[in-house]
């Protein structure tokens, strides 16, 4: 049954409301980049100014940020990449050959995303040191991928569990061996969950600040890192470090909005049967 007119309206203005709260502080850096800098402190806020690229030029003199946004994109790449090597066989076993303790087994991998990381920080900085992996993009491959293992493996269980099973026993009952059961048959028919799934390890790994910041120098220091190197203890300079978060924040929002309707349908992929 249709939903009236007046309910519909009610949802639309609540939807607009939320995306305009949420996209406020975007709004709000955006223009701040492009402002002097005594008018970014500015009290009240000025929001008619003549604007200035000032502040993008001393960011780009001042660090080079081809090296930021090469390293950016090998890390979350490559730990999205390895992160489905890992995650594709865990959640098709979890899914289809399901034990006991499978349960047990996703709660406790979704458990480990509540332990503050700073928790963690000593021993993994010790065992990163003695391993010669401070400063290596191979360190914050191997790092994000397990920071994301857990979502990965429980959005690809969700995905591989809304496939009928009988698909895979006729497969099985024409001689199909696990193999290929996998490559040809699951695989193309939960692409587009596949595909969610990796784009958004993309953006968590893209947005990941804590360990790039903690664990790397200059080699393989990514934008989250960047950012914070525009912070000094002459205080911050908020134009310019609006100019570097923009810079910084501006390719994975052209990604998220390049991939939305992908990202989208693969989050629903399976609602409706």
């Amino acid at each position: 049954m249709e939903k009236p007119l007046r309910q519909r309206l009610l949802a639309a203005f609540a939807g607009w409301g939320v995306a305009l709260v949420m996209f406020f502080p975007i709004f709000w850096m955006a223009l701040t980049a492009f402002k002097p800098e005594p008018l970014a402190v500015a009290t009240p806020p000025v929001l008619f100014f003549e604007p200035t690229l000032r502040n993008f030029q001393v960011v780009l003199d001042r660090a080079n940020y081809p090296h930021f946004f090469l390293n950016s994109v090998i890390v979350s790449v490559g730990s999205t990449l390895l992160g489905l090597a890992v995650g594709l066989p865990a959640a098709y076993a979890l899914a289809f050959f399901p034990g006991q303790r499978t349960k047990d087994i996703l709660v406790w991998m979704l458990s480990t995303k509540m332990m503050p990381a700073v928790g963690v920080l000593v021993p993994i900085y010790l065992m990163y040191k003695a391993g010669g992996l401070i400063d290596s993009r191979l360190g914050l491959i191997l790092l994000y991928m397990l920071s994301n293992l857990p979502i990965i493996v429980w959005m690809l269980f969700t995905f591989f569990r809304d496939v009928p099973k009988e698909i895979l026993e006729a497969a099985r009952l024409d001689g199909a061996k696990p193999l290929r059961q996998f490559l040809y048959l699951l695989l193309p028919l939960t692409a587009p969950g596949i595909a969610s799934t990796a784009l958004l390890s993309i953006i968590l790994a893209w947005n990941e600040a804590f360990w790039s910041i903690n664990l790397t120098v200059s080699q393989a220091t990514p934008l989250t890192a960047f950012i914070a190197s525009f912070s000094s203890p002459q205080g911050l300079f908020w134009s310019k470090l609006s100019a570097a978060s923009l810079l910084a924040i501006g390719p994975i929002l052209v990604f998220g909005w390049l991939t939305q309707r992908q990202l989208v349908r693969g989050l629903t992929f399976g609602a409706v049967k």
